[in-house]
């Protein structure tokens, strides 16, 4: 199983198809043709298709992303993007600790939800030491610890209609002309509903820390780092993200990187 999973790595990132990563992870040369409706977005657009299509042929819905042992863990989790919101909401719930926060689920489901971190941590939980891959180029394993996405899902009942889950974050990613960007992004439901897919609150045996992503954050082990959102407030089941942003599917795909983004 190793063997194959080294292989299908090497075919997705050393074929033709490994073009999108390279362009899409900050070369100023890219930059002219990588927006909306440019020559080189619509080629990288396809070969990111093509890469989506390929990765479910070779692995299959359910293959698992390689897991390790604590004694691969050899480092603190390096923090990615913002490490400090600096948001009010997200400091005033800091400074309770958390104890006014609340997971909402809403969108295409039959019975809404308000979740709070007690109440995800009462439910069953996984544990996974698993390697996180950054579009920047480096990676580091850890332990985590969380909710199956799919048990949260399951407790709303999502309506056949809903094709991805959308995650709506606390951090403010930019400020724009109509006020404050805060991240979002979305996954498949396939990918929703794979069993190393967690809310996470656990790192490496201790509480999430704020660099991380406190107190909830996404993982989604078989894609790249900009696909697992940090400092989680709301999950929304959506048939569509054509009307969210730029209708790329996330703050990082409006900007030139890979819907899927898998590894």
């Amino acid at each position: 199983m190793a063997k194959f999973q080294i292989s299908r790595r090497r075919f997705l990132t050393a074929s033709s198809l490994g073009l999108s990563g390279i362009a899409l992870s900050g070369c100023d040369a890219f930059d002219s043709g990588l927006g909306i409706g440019g020559g080189l977005r619509g080629f990288l657009e396809n070969a990111n298709g093509l890469t989506y299509r390929a990765q479910r042929l070779l692995a299959g819905r359910d293959a698992l992303a390689p897991e390790f042992t604590e004694a691969d863990i050899r480092q603190p989790q390096r923090p990615n993007g913002v490490t400090a919101p600096d948001d009010d909401t997200y400091k005033g719930l800091l400074a309770n600790n958390f104890a006014d926060w609340r997971l909402e689920v809403a969108g295409l489901v039959e019975k809404p939800l308000s979740l709070t971190r007690e109440q995800l941590q009462n439910m069953p939980s996984r544990t996974q030491i698993t390697r996180h891959d950054c579009v920047e180029g480096w990676s580091c394993i850890a332990k985590w610890t969380g909710t199956p996405l799919s048990l949260v899902l399951d407790q709303a009942v999502v309506k056949p209609q809903a094709r991805y889950v959308m995650f709506h974050c606390l951090d403010t990613i930019e400020q724009s002309l109509s006020g404050a960007v805060k991240y979002y992004g979305t996954i498949d439901l396939i990918d929703a509903r794979h069993p190393q897919t967690i809310l996470a609150y656990g790192l490496n045996g201790k509480p999430l820390p704020v660099e991380n992503g406190a107190p909830l954050r996404v993982r989604v082990e078989r894609q790249l780092g900009y696909k697992m959102p940090k400092y989680l407030y709301k999950i929304e089941l959506v048939d569509s993200f054509a009307n969210v942003g730029g209708g790329r599917g996330g703050y990082w795909e409006d900007n030139g990187y890979d819907w899927y983004g898998g590894i």
